[in-house]
């Protein structure tokens, strides 16, 4: 019975993956294809644009829109809006070679998207991707087009990168630095990310940058950018991995955010000093520090845990009590939020998926295609993020208000 409704629950779960992953894909070749028909409409139009009348007016021009149409895919409908172009010679009319005319059913999608996605765009990928989708008759996607469809997600990603801050508060931040496959320029081999949740719960990517090696110096890059483009206030608490570089540029650049270890790291670095055979039950241990009701719960669990393996596994043990103090901050905060705030998981869960879709990008090209292609990526999983539970206290934190195991303090 218990195999039962394991295997239920599994199954269950696989299929909430694959909705958000689809809808995910659904969306990405949605704005694929809706760009790539917008370029082709420019270069046809661009390309006669010496063609005028006796009144001097252009005789080719775009003329607003065609009514919104269904494309039926793998991954199910998606819905297109094409640019409508005004040929006015003779016996001449534009025709999509992308997207004819009463077409309605894209048979092979599913197998564009991966490759767009895994493959970082390049311009003799992308060709190769949309033949996949629309068959031979894609002979519309010239080197020209592919460009400028390159350069409207490099415009997008630098239009996002440069947005004001003035009006953001970000009172909770998560940040890593992510490592992929990938080759960057100058050696810089890592994307250094922060998410942040707003006052109302939300969490949204804040910065995608290169670093090298996650050192200071490049995550002092990130902070000050941040703040030069308008973030006034400084977070409440910030939660990352134990990499010394973000913590060193933090306590300069934002002295008073506080810092949180992310249990996940530091878990799999703990057992990653510890033979396989014991690994579970010292897994056990850990997990009752940062699951248990009170800090002083949390602290006794520590203590057992030092006493029973500090002999044994000196350097299992040196690794957790180097973050001791940076371990338990969370249980200052409202209890609703320690769910968001012990890990991670924001990035980790996005970028297992980046990660998988860039695993075949080796060598593929320069910093700014690999920054545009994460950027893109992770903005659409950012609408599957969770929104903070009790997001209203988010607003007691921002205002100073003392937490004391997770509740509220009545007497501060």
């Amino acid at each position: 019975m218990q195999e039962s409704t394991l295997k239920f629950a599994k199954e269950q779960a696989c299929n909430v993956v694959k909705s958000v992953l689809e809808e995910v894909l659904r969306d990405g070749a949605r704005k694929m294809l809706v760009k790539a028909i917008n370029n082709e409409v420019a270069e046809y139009v661009d390309g006669h644009a010496h063609l005028r009348d006796e009144r001097r007016r252009r005789l080719v021009v775009r003329n607003g829109y065609l009514p919104e149409r269904d494309l039926v895919t793998g991954l199910g409908p998606i819905r297109i809006r094409q640019p409508r172009v005004n040929d006015r010679r003779p016996s001449k009319r534009f025709t999509s070679k992308i997207l004819p005319p009463f077409m309605r059913r894209v048979p092979s999608i599913d197998a564009l998207i991966p490759v767009l996605y895994l493959k970082g765009i390049s311009t003799g990928d992308f060709s190769e991707a949309l033949e996949a989708i629309l068959g031979p008759q894609a002979t519309g996607l010239s080197a020209t087009n592919i460009v400028r469809l390159k350069e409207c997600w490099k415009q997008e990603y630098e239009a996002w990168r440069k947005r004001d801050l003035s009006d953001k508060h970000y009172p909770y931040i998560w940040v890593d630095g992510i490592y992929f496959n990938t080759r960057l320029e100058d050696e810089r081999s890592c994307i250094l990310v922060v998410v942040g949740a707003t006052e109302d719960g939300k969490k949204e990517l804040l910065a995608v940058h290169d670093g090298y090696r996650e050192s200071k110096e490049s995550w002092r890059e990130v902070l000050r950018d941040l703040k030069a483009r308008g973030l006034r206030f400084m977070p409440k608490l910030a939660v990352g991995d134990g990499a010394l570089g973000f913590w060193a540029a933090a306590a300069e650049e934002f002295p008073t955010t506080r810092a949180q270890r992310c249990w996940v790291h530091k878990t799999a670095n703990i057992l990653d000093k510890m033979p396989r055979s014991v690994q579970g039950a010292a897994k056990t241990r850990i997990h009752d520090m940062y699951m248990a009701a009170t800090k002083a719960e949390a602290l006794k669990a520590y203590e057992l845990f030092m006493n029973l393996y500090k002999a044994k596994f000196p350097k299992a043990c040196e690794c957790l009590a180097k973050d001791r103090d940076n371990l338990f901050t969370f249980y200052d905060f409202p209890a609703e939020h320690w769910v968001h705030l012990r890990t991670t998981n924001p990035i980790e869960s996005t970028f297992a998926t980046v990660r998988l879709r860039t695993a075949r990008t080796k060598g593929c090209g320069s910093r700014t295609a690999t920054l545009t292609m994460v950027y893109m990526l992770v903005k659409q999983a950012e609408k599957h993020w969770r929104r903070l539970n009790k997001h209203e206290y988010i607003a007691l934190v921002v205002k100073g208000i003392k937490f004391i195991d997770g509740v509220m303090d009545k007497a501060a």
